[in-house]
């Protein structure tokens, strides 16, 4: 069997499960790896087959996403080349984490598509949803990978097409300590933003993680570093805490290390919104904007004991090998 497996480049989340998931589509076939993105910065240990352009949010440095740099970063007429060149006929499955080149290569060509990703869960109509709704933001999210095959991944398992997330090995073999610092990783936000913020809590250790940055440095109580998976990883393990924004991969790998967790959910990030609703009913309390305003909601969390205890089992080979199992 000849596999496709198409993964979204932007941010880190999608990269780290693809860790995990192709080894487990390996044990079925030959697989292909496709990426399409611009603004991951992990690496896959795998061979790349297809490495795309795509269509990528590009993060600002003030909370949100920079629609306007997101829509110069693509073309129509890049994006139909990339469509249209991809040659997904040639595979007898394509399995699809949120990747708009594969995705509408196959409904252009009515070629079955799986889609199995974070963001099928969290349109799914029994997850949790915010108290505003972003029409805009709906329509992108439900149309940017069209699926004719769809199974999610979410922080609980709201159905039984919804899996609990993936945890990579790296991650579940981590010692985990409590060494008193706060590991953040709030990659819309500047480095100067970060520094004039969590600086008025001068008791508190903080090791940020910055996508602006390639050098660390420190300021007063802020380590400011550069990303770095691995580094990334043994912060988190041996914090008292995390805070980051609402993403999908940080903060479950936060609660699977037991973990006290604050997010913000990022402007203009609608994903990230449904995914603080979902933490906010798990009771992971969650904040706008780093703002002076919410300097007291950051100062509660610090002093709190509160922990929101999951359970997210290694079943990733069995998941892989049931949707395998349907639709070859």
């Amino acid at each position: 069997m000849k596999i496709l497996y198409a993964v979204q480049g932007t941010g880190n989340g999608h990269l780290s499960r693809a860790m995990d998931i192709i080894p487990c589509l390996q044990q079925h076939g030959e697989v292909d790896v496709l990426i399409s993105g611009i603004q991951a910065d992990l690496t896959l240990p795998f061979e790349v087959k297809h490495k795309l352009h795509g269509l990528s949010f590009i993060f600002g440095k003030h909370g949100g996403v920079d629609l306007w740099r997101t829509f110069m970063s693509s073309t129509v007429r890049k994006l139909s080349k990339e469509i249209n060149s991809l040659p997904v006929d040639q595979y007898d499955l394509v399995i699809n984490d949120f990747e708009p080149i594969s995705a509408w290569a196959c409904h252009l060509k009515d070629i079955p598509c799986i889609g199995l990703s974070h963001q099928i869960g969290a349109l799914d109509p029994l997850s949790p949803k915010p108290a505003e709704t972003d029409t805009l933001g709906k329509f992108i999210m439900k149309n940017y990978a069209p699926a004719s095959i769809s199974y999610g991944f979410h922080f609980k398992s709201y159905s039984n097409r919804i899996y609990t997330p993936v945890i990579r090995q790296s991650v579940r073999e981590l010692d985990v300590t409590d060494r008193g610092h706060y590991t953040v990783y709030l990659p819309s936000y500047d480095d100067g933003h970060l520094l004039k913020h969590l600086s008025r809590f001068e008791d508190v250790k903080w090791e940020v993680f910055s996508k602006h940055n390639k050098k660390p440095f420190v300021v007063k109580n802020v380590h400011i570093n550069p990303i770095n998976s691995d580094a990334f990883v043994q912060s988190m393990a041996h914090s008292s805490g995390v805070l980051c924004g609402a993403g999908f991969e940080t903060p479950a790998e936060a609660l699977y290390l037991g973990k006290k967790l604050l997010v913000i959910p990022m402007k203009n990030q609608y994903e990230q919104h449904l995914n603080a609703a979902s933490l906010r009913e798990m009771g992971v309390p969650v904040i706008k904007s780093l703002k002076r305003k919410y300097e007291y909601d950051i100062e509660s969390w610090l002093y709190s004991k509160s922990r929101v205890a999951v359970d997210y089992p290694d079943n990733t080979a069995q998941i892989i090998a049931d949707i395998i199992e349907k639709h070859k």
